[in-house]
């Protein structure tokens, strides 16, 4: 094999995939930013039918989603998405903390929840645990 001067290979592992449902533009465009400089390939959606859409297409290692968004709210996208993968992590992102918690909600038991307002630094440290987890 021919070694070219400034011909560097490094092989790494593949970035853990996160999908994304947020319906606030705004904070959709925060949070992706945030994982993606952290490493995380993330691949975002403003609804949760459309993140569940995509769920069933390939599948994603976290699962991040709001709570109240139109289409399908994010307890019913996390129901569904731990019945395609029970391997998904999950975590919702919101600002009715109370509504996630609920036992009657029949959110994922094992699913995080992280109250709006919140810190990017948290947010991505709160996903490094899960991933490592």
């Amino acid at each position: 094999m021919e070694v070219i001067p400034g011909d560097v290979r490094v092989m790494t592992e593949p970035m853990p995939k996160i999908l994304l449902a947020e319906d606030d533009n705004d904070m959709r465009r925060f949070l992706v930013k945030a994982l993606q400089n952290a490493g995380y390939d993330v691949i975002d959606y403003d609804n949760g039918l459309s993140a569940y859409r995509r769920l069933r297409e390939e599948p994603f290692e976290l699962l991040l989603t709001d709570i109240v968004m139109p289409e399908m709210d994010g307890i019913e996208l996390a129901r569904r998405a731990a019945e395609l993968d029970p391997d998904i992590k999950i975590m919702f992102i919101t600002g009715f903390a109370a509504v996630a918690l609920n036992p009657d909600s029949q959110a994922p038991k094992e699913a995080k929840v992280l109250s709006k307002p919140f810190h990017l630094r948290d947010l991505v440290n709160e996903v490094q645990k899960m991933l490592a987890a």
